[in-house]
C-alpha cells in the first residue's frame, strides 16, 4: 500500500536493533483516518462474508484492530498478556516470546468470547519474528474458530515471522514489507 509506505519513509526511524519506530502515526500517536484506509484496504483483500469478530493481542495493535471492527460491524477481542482478576471462567492460553519486551509472554483470552461457529480476522500493527500473532492463530485454533486470514499494517520482510505464518497455509496480508531498514532509509518489497 504506497500510501504507508509513503508515511514509513517520511516519518519512520530504524533505531538500534532494527527497531523501527512508527509511533507518530501507528501504534502510540495513532492517525485516525489511515486506520481507516487500512481497514478499507483489508476489507478488498478478506472475504468478510460472516466475520463474526476482530482478534488482536494488547497492547499497540488495538488502535487498528479497534477501526477495523467498527468498519466491519462486528466486536473487537484482544488476548491479554497478564491475567487479571476480571477474567472468570475458561481461558485460551499461548505462550509466546516477546520480541518488544524480550521476555516469555502467556496470551490469555477469554472462551466466553470465541468458539466454534466465530469467523475472526486477526488485525495486528505490526510482524516481526511472528511470535504473537503465532500465539492468536493457537487460540483461534483452541477455539475450534475459523481463521479467515491475517492483516497486518507493517511487516519486517526481514525476519522470519511473515514467512512462517505463510508456510502454514495462512491468507497473511501485509500492506507494507520492509526487506531493509538502516540510516539509509527504508527499502519495501514489491508486488
Amino acid at each position: 500500500m504506497k500510501l504507508l509506505e509513503r508515511r514509513i519513509q517520511a516519518e519512520g526511524r530504524v533505531l538500534p536493533g532494527n527497531i523501527i519506530k512508527v509511533d507518530g502515526f501507528l501504534n502510540h500517536r495513532v492517525d485516525i483516518k489511515l486506520m481507516g484506509q487500512l481497514a478499507e484496504e483489508f476489507a478488498r483483500h478478506f472475504d468478510l462474508q460472516g466475520l463474526t469478530a476482530v482478534v488482536t493481542v494488547e497492547a499497540s495493535g488495538i488502535a487498528l484492530a479497534a477501526i477495523c471492527a467498527a468498519r466491519y460491524g462486528v466486536p473487537l477481542i484482544f488476548a491479554k498478556k497478564a491475567k487479571s482478576d476480571n477474567i472468570e471462567g475458561g481461558l485460551y492460553r499461548s505462550e509466546i516470546f516477546s520480541y518488544t519486551y524480550r521476555k516469555k509472554v502467556t496470551l490469555i483470552m477469554s472462551r466466553q468470547w470465541l468458539g466454534p461457529g466465530d469467523r475472526v480476522l486477526i488485525v495486528d500493527d505490526f510482524l516481526a519474528n511472528g511470535e504473537a500473532l503465532r500465539g492468536l492463530t493457537e487460540i483461534v485454533r483452541q477455539s475450534g474458530a475459523e481463521l479467515i486470514g491475517i492483516g497486518v499494517a507493517v511487516e519486517k520482510g526481514f525476519q522470519p515471522g511473515g514467512a512462517r505464518l505463510r508456510e502454514q497455509g495462512i491468507d497473511l496480508y501485509s500492506l507494507a514489507i520492509i526487506d531493509r531498514a538502516d540510516q539509509e532509509g527504508f527499502l519495501f518489497r514489491q508486488g
